[in-house]
């Protein structure tokens, strides 16, 4: 069962990897890079705002139809044109949408290399003030040696603390983690 699973998610990673490449080859040759990145960011807004949308995109239950008519809509209500709308209405069309989430974090990836930054993604239990944002990026440069492009988001059950993944490197300081420890470190003393 673990094979199965572990080979589905690298193939949505390959997916989400081709096409993301794909998009970002387009935006550097048409020198469209800030509209697509400021397109991808409120694409990201909407489906971590909206679990309807998320199911939309999941959800195999849903014909390539109606997910492209779905996405259409919802595209252009959101104003997300150009490179980006057209990409999207690509992927729906392909029957792919389900690897979007997974697109949106390799084309940040890739956009932070381009610039010399490395990707971290941030996961907090509430929104950081600019100045501890400003602060975490600087403890992150000091310890990856680069400016460091952050992908935020929250999740209010780690209660404080923060999760950062640099690559394959993970450091979970949230409060959810530690007491999941004690809780565990108890029931051996017990």
């Amino acid at each position: 069962m673990t094979d199965s699973t572990s080979s589905a998610s690298g193939q949505i990673s390959g997916v989400a990897e081709r096409y993301a490449s794909a998009l970002f080859e387009l935006a550097v040759s048409e020198k469209k890079i800030p509209a697509v990145e400021k397109n991808l960011k409120r694409l990201g807004d909407l489906l971590k705002g909206s679990d309807d949308l998320m199911r939309l995109v999941k959800s195999p239950a849903f014909s390539a139809d109606d997910q492209v008519a779905a996405i259409g809509a919802v595209m252009s209500k959101a104003k997300i044109t150009g490179l980006v709308g057209n990409f999207v209405n690509v992927v729906a069309g392909n029957r792919r949408l389900f690897a979007v989430p997974d697109m949106l974090v390799s084309f940040s990836q890739k956009l932070a290399e381009h610039r010399g930054e490395v990707s971290a993604q941030v996961t907090v239990a509430q929104k950081l003030t600019a100045a501890q944002t400003k602060e975490l990026k600087t403890v992150l440069k000091g310890v990856v040696g680069k400016d460091v492009a952050l992908d935020m988001s929250e999740d209010a059950s780690l209660l404080g603390g923060m999760i950062v993944k640099i690559g394959s490197r993970q450091i979970d300081t949230s409060l959810k983690t530690k007491l999941s420890s004690l809780k565990l470190a108890l029931k051996e003393v017990g």
